[in-house]
């Protein structure tokens, strides 16, 4: 009888833990869409109302590193940038408080990109810590890429 209520106690557990992952995966996976769809629109208040105090946002450019309020003043002038996500992957730290991720996104203008970046658990709900935008190049076009970055680069110095 005792094994009948242990057996169960676990199953109930693990089954509400398992509710409770896919419930914040949700509930992250809402505030990345959301997170798009504000910068799509240019709706600033927004986009950031859904960043950390302490947020950090890593463009394309090596020298992109823009804290949140740096980035709200670059975006203000700004009418907005669309990208849409196709395939999206989220994982959780043990504790729950944070959870990174990367997603393939397509765009208009660029074509494929790849969005990377970190969530935390705040008392207002998950906000983005950091995200990172880069453009994954084809590994037969690296070579090719990284000259030309390289040559850029030392006609900058």
């Amino acid at each position: 009888m005792k094994m009948i209520f242990v057996t169960a106690f676990l199953f109930l557990a693990s089954n509400s833990f398992a509710q409770s992952v896919s419930s914040e995966l949700e509930s992250i996976n809402t505030v990345l869409d959301s997170y798009h769809d504000a910068a799509s629109q240019g709706d600033w208040d927004r986009y950031f109302d859904l960043m950390s105090e302490d947020g950090v946002f890593l463009g394309t450019d090596a020298a992109e590193r823009w804290p949140k309020e740096v980035f709200r003043e670059y975006a203000a002038g700004r009418s907005g940038w669309t990208y849409h996500p196709t395939d999206r992957h989220v994982n959780l730290t043990p504790d729950g408080n944070s959870a990174w991720f990367d997603e393939i996104l397509d765009s208009e203008s660029y074509g494929t990109s790849r969005g990377t970046g970190v969530l935390i658990k705040t008392n207002d709900g998950w906000k983005i810590s950091q995200y990172h935008l880069t453009f994954p190049i084809p590994n037969e076009l690296s070579q090719q890429m990284t000259d030309a970055i390289k040559a850029f680069e030392a006609q900058e110095n």
